[in-house]
């Protein structure tokens, strides 16, 4: 009687949770990782660098501390909040000195204009270098939330002038105000 081989995979991977062909790339770049996760009702973005004891969390973003910390009003998943989720880790990260990251969407599927993306916009709008493709952000009027209210447009405008800072904030809307009034 002739023994059969077992291979094993490993847990992550038969779980689903983990793509190691990609994570290997990950690791051979030696780069942080920007990862970017979307729950049922949150989108979480973290910097991550690779440690062989374990990856450690250098910096991170939740969509909760738009509501804390910045009085936002709308969902926590539409592209605008996602984008400001971006100026907010890319604002953690320039102030713990991180210029360059990798984007990891993980297991999500990759679509142009996703919110995945919005959020690598904000990033590499407040200074985070990250290798991207221009094609795949979003277009600037779902970003600045045009599909909204006015009020959530004004609250957009607010939290951005306070995350990036006024020059850059204002020259982004006076550039979009004279396109949208010929």
């Amino acid at each position: 009687m002739r023994k059969k081989n077992v291979i094993l995979v490993l847990k992550r991977r038969r779980e689903g949770k983990t793509d190691y062909k990609k994570r290997l790339k990950f690791i051979a770049a030696n780069k942080p990782r920007l990862v970017v996760r979307k729950t049922l009702k949150n989108i979480i973005a973290q910097i991550i660098q690779f440690d062989p004891k374990g990856d450690k969390v250098l910096v991170a973003a939740h969509t909760n501390e738009l509501i804390k910390k910045y009085q936002w009003k709308k969902s926590k998943r539409n592209t605008t909040a996602a984008y400001l989720l971006g100026l907010i880790i890319g604002k953690k990260a320039k102030e713990k000195n991180i210029k360059e990251a990798i984007l990891d969407i993980g297991l999500n599927q990759s679509v142009k204009g996703s919110v995945l993306y919005a959020v690598l916009k904000g990033a590499v709008d407040n200074n985070l270098k990250v290798e991207h493709s221009k094609e795949i952000l979003p277009n600037e009027e779902r970003i600045q939330g045009k599909h909204l209210s006015k009020e959530i447009q004004k609250i957009f405008q607010e939290i951005k002038t306070k995350l990036i800072g006024v020059e850059h904030a204002k020259g982004k809307i006076n550039i979009h105000e004279e396109k949208t009034s010929r």
